[in-house]
């Protein structure tokens, strides 16, 4: 008894020692009137002295935690404007950890009559695999969709077709408080949901409906924006009307309602404008792009609903219709890497298009009880499409522009033709229509047995799609360099009427279950039968045998082809082209069978799997003369790996590999030659081989409260064996290609990123954020210079390198922004070392964001940016862009906003752009408006409050609406301010 006392007595400081935590001290900070959160408010310990000793922020649930270095009295501070700062007496003794329970803010009545500007939150916040940002820490202008704040995270790129990506991946699906919105279309939330609504954005990779109900990891993650509505928004009813008319006839008009309970959210959105939605000041520049690519008018209606019971039942739902009406205008200067002399070309078109389509889509989860799961998403898609097109090109031997200013003017034709340089030039009309309808759905239903971590899931999908498409076009061609019987230039004309019906099914049933075989590690199987089947019947009325220039006196305009038919001499269907007209039958029947190993630990997860995949094919087609009725067979396989290590709640790595094989298409193996157009050829190649690539992916983020320093890197690898290139002949006398599709070995690329932002103080009032980029590709091809050469291997390589700098400085009343970038890219081609390019963008400037008195606000960003390295002296320019927009806000809680907006005051911006790949350079320069001044009007109605609404104090100030002006949370569920009261 006494030895066991004696080793109990000599064990108790050990196991003190080890039950210790450190000395941390947690609390939850509350807003004293409302009654909600305080997320992101800032925590400090200071020593008795008021010396910093250290600093955190609270979560979004107001949870904060700090720890102490050693045993003491110190401060406990915890600030956030809008609210008088918290002092708390600490006392740390025999290394216990202290809890310091609720600790609730007052309201600063002064502050919020003064401060417009929130200056503490931290900008990101990394939280295991999900990146958090807060929306208040972003300044945007007065009446700014998200887009606007989108552009502005760390790690985000938005390109100009709204494609937006997050730390180097593409985002592919929206989300509001965690509820989908608008399935398949990121673009309407994009544009229209306003950001003075929007209180937090997280970044994060969301699991398929298959591996979230089952566990079963199926590899199809999609990575989403989740936007967070202000906590005081989630009851009542709140609407924003924005209208803008400009100069040189400029207009933009949005506006949103939307209602709120405990179950059942709607969002509805009208929204019309002419100014290609780039937003104010199309955000931060970063260097070149922003390009607006012709003149578009959009129109679209659309409403998102979301029902959640809490228990059992679940829906979602949404309708869309989009108008848009393009008017393209675009001059194009053109190099092919086809020969080692080289070839030039230039175009010169006129575009105009309207699209109407419809966009409904459904989901419904069901849980009678805790074992089923049953889940069903219907969709449909109509859509109808307009397009006419007249266009005039030419093709060179040598760059037109060493002899000439404009290559397509007659007086250049001529001299070009008398120096031997032009090698044909050609004439096109085109009126296309579109008519599509797509249908369809899946039903998943998944049972949990006995065992935890057993179950077994079915699920079956179907889709229907009917589409008609006709289209009416005149090709007139002139060969400078062959010669007719005569001795004159050889011509070539193509005037042909296509009708085209395509229908298609395909349906899908799949089988999984998985098996736990020790603890936390599984034995997933899954088996998945599809079946396809598309059919088309192309209809060519060819009527090149008529004279020349038969249809010239007829203009193109929608849906015209019946004056273009009302020319003919005979009954349309005498000129029906058997030879030309297609019909096409392609059957797949594709059987995937994956087995994955599955094991779960507390700091990391491991997959690792293989997919088989036999697949029969069959294909029957009748064109130009030859009937092909073929089938094949062939077994694909696919290894995957994706290993997950959490080093801490803030710090992850993730590596990811997977194998996918790549079979040839039934059109590239059929060995038919198609001239129907004498430029461009196609041959294909019965002899194709699989391709197999191989895609590595290593990423990495960290997170320390001090300092809100987050740090982002990733790694990419592809490289592809058996890759499927182009083979391109090129007849230096007519201008004509001919490709054909050949294996080639040595196509990879890779590219890796580093993204850092951080606070210099533990305030957050100064921050400093880094955006580190490099990318490298190789793509080879086989060009056959001339009919009289031998192919040659030709390499493409390219480096880009870039790197984007930022550093802000914000208080209550200003936040100033200066950014830098720099982008160089270097591109090598074997056989054209004289088109080998090392060129420079870089871009410098800063943003202004200023509260004025009397509830005025100034926003303006200056960029200078330049190009360097080009051949072509007018593309080395330097572009000074300047925005600016004023804004003042009126009536009871400045629920209305009214302001000026300058674009491009200095009418520099340039609507050049330069795409770069394995075969060509291309330069386009478009019509656009890019200077005009708008004027704005923007109004929030709110009604907030509920069965337990608490009517606030008479004397309250008001709310300011501007986001990062109003206290975190704004009027919760309680309260219930006037009509008309802002955000």
């Amino acid at each position: 008894m006494v030895k066991r006392l004696l080793t109990l007595v000599l064990l108790l400081p050990v196991t003190v020692a080890v039950l210790a935590q450190n000395r941390t001290i947690t609390g939850t900070l509350y807003d004293g009137e409302m009654k909600e959160h305080v997320p992101f408010a800032v925590v400090q310990l200071l020593k008795q002295d008021s010396s910093y000793v250290v600093g955190a922020t609270s979560d979004e649930t107001g949870t904060f935690k700090v720890t102490a270095p050693a045993n003491g009295r110190y401060i406990l501070k915890a600030s956030y404007v809008g609210y008088r700062t918290i002092f708390q007496n600490v006392t740390i003794a025999n290394e216990q950890d202290v809890s310091v329970g609720q600790l609730d803010f007052q309201t600063d009545t002064h502050m919020l009559k003064e401060v417009k500007v929130v200056a503490s939150a931290p900008k990101v916040v990394v939280k295991a695999d999900t990146f958090q940002y807060n929306a208040s820490a972003y300044r945007t202008p007065e009446g700014s969709t998200i887009e606007a704040l989108v552009k502005k995270l760390p790690g985000a790129e938005v390109s100009d077709d709204g494609t937006i990506k997050i730390n180097g991946k593409e985002v592919k699906k929206i989300l509001v408080n965690g509820k989908e919105f608008m399935v398949g279309d990121t673009k309407t939330a994009m544009k229209n949901l306003p950001t003075s609504i929007i209180q937090t954005i997280k970044a994060y990779d969301q699991q398929s409906d298959l591996t979230r109900v089952t566990g079963i990891d199926d590899g199809n993650e999609s990575t989403v924006l989740d936007f967070g509505v202000k906590q005081g928004m989630n009851k009542g009813l709140f609407s924003n009307i924005d209208l803008g008319i400009g100069t040189k006839h400029r207009y933009s008009e949005r506006g949103m309602a939307a209602y709120f309970n405990d179950k059942f959210r709607m969002m509805g959105f009208v929204s019309a404008n002419n100014v290609n939605d780039m937003g104010f000041g199309g955000g931060p520049r970063g260097g070149f792009g922003g390009v607006r690519q012709g003149l578009n008018a959009t129109k679209m209606v659309g409403l998102n609903m979301n029902y959640d019971n809490g228990q059992s039942l679940q829906w979602d739902g949404s309708v869309r219709w989009n108008h848009a009406d393009g008017d393209l205008n675009a001059r194009i200067a053109a190099e092919n890497f086809v020969a080692q002399q080289g070839s030039f070309s230039n175009r010169l078109s006129q575009q105009y298009t309207r699209t109407d389509s419809w966009d409904g889509r459904f989901r419904l989860e069901w849980r009678p009880d805790s074992v089923w799961n049953i889940m069903f998403r219907p969709n449909i898609q109509v859509s109808k499409n307009d397009g006419q097109t007249v266009s005039t090109s030419a093709a060179y031997s040598a760059d037109p522009y060493e002899t000439v200013d404009d290559p397509l003017s007659a007086a250049a034709v001529a001299q070009l033709k008398a120096k031997g340089l032009m090698v044909n030039s050609q004439q096109n009309t085109t009126i296309t229509y579109g008519d599509n309808t797509s249908l369809g759905a899946m039903l998943q239903v998944n049972r949990r047995l006995g065992k935890k971590g057993r179950n077994v899931t079915l699920r079956m999908d179907g889709d229907y799609t009917d589409a008609d498409s006709r289209t009416f076009s005149t090709q007139d061609l002139q060969y400078f360099q062959l010669r007719d019987a005569l001795g004159n230039d050889s011509t070539y004309r193509a005037y042909r009427f296509n009708l085209m019906p395509t229908r298609s099914w395909d349906y899908a049933v799949q089988a999984t279950y998985s098996e736990p075989i020790a603890r936390k590690t599984y034995l997933q199987f899954s088996y998945q039968f599809k079946y396809g089947l598309s059919k088309s019947n192309r209809d060519t009325y060819d009527f090149s045998a008529l004279p020349a220039a038969t249809f010239s006196c007829v203009h193109p305009a929608y849906r015209s082809w019946n004056s273009y038919l009302g020319l003919l001499a005979q009954p349309v269907d005498s000129y029906l082209d058997g030879s030309l007209s297609r019909y096409s039958e392609y059957r797949t029947y594709t059987h995937d069978v994956q087995v994955m190993l599955r094991m779960i630990r507390s700091k990391w997860k491991m997959n690792v799997g293989v997919m088989l995949q036999p697949q029969r094919s069959t294909y029957r087609q009748d064109y130009l003369g030859v009937h092909v009725d073929t089938a094949r067979t062939v077994v694909n396989w696919s290894p995957t790996f994706d290993f997950r290590y959490r080093f801490s709640e803030q710090s992850n790595l993730r590596i990811n590999y997977k194998g996918t094989a790549t079979q040839p298409t039934m059109s590239q193996l059929l060995n038919i030659t198609d001239n129907t157009d004498p430029q461009n050829i196609s041959v294909g190649n019965p002899g194709l081989k699989p391709a197999f690539t191989n895609r590595f992916r290593l990423f990495y983020n960290t997170f320390r409260q001090s300092h809100a320093q987050a740090l982002m890197t990733f790694a990419n690898f592809s490289a592809t064996r058996n890759a499927i290139g182009n083979s391109v002949s090129y007849d230096a006398a007519s201008g004509a290609r001919t490709v054909k599709p050949v294996n080639v070995d040595g196509n990879w690329d890779a590219d890796a990123a580093v993204m850092y932002n951080t606070s210099i103080d533990s305030a957050g009032v100064w921050n400093i954020h880094t955006f580190t980029r490099a990318g490298f590709n190789r793509y080879v091809s086989f060009l056959q210079p001339d009919f009289a050469s031998s192919l040659q291997k030709n390499i493409t390589k390219s480096l880009t390198l870039g790197e984007r700098l930022a550093g802000s400085y914000r208080n209550s009343w200003l936040e100033l922004e200066l950014d830098g970038s720099a982008d160089f890219t270097r591109t090598k081609n074997n056989l054209q070392s004289f088109s080998n390019l090392h060129t420079w963008q870089f871009a410098y400037g800063g943003t202004l964001s200023l509260s004025l008195p009397w509830n005025m606000s100034l926003s303006t960003d200056l960029h200078q940016t330049s190009r360097r390295g080009y051949s072509d002296a007018s593309l080395n320019t330097n572009e000074l862009l300047w925005n600016a927009q004023l804004s003042q806000s009126l009536l009871k809680g400045n629920a209305l906003t009214v302001s000026l907006q300058f674009y491009d005051i200095l009418h520099r911006q340039s609507n050049l752009s330069r795409v770069i790949s394995a075969v060509s350079r291309t330069d386009t320069e478009y019509n656009s408006i890019n200077s005009y001044i708008m004027l704005r009007a923007t109004y929030r109605l709110n009604l907030f409050g509920g069965r337990n609404a608490m009517p606030r104090p008479k004397d309250a100030p008001p709310f300011d609406h501007r986001g990062p002006g109003m206290r975190p949370g704004g009027p919760g569920p309680g309260g219930r301010p006037p009509v008309g009261g802002g955000f």
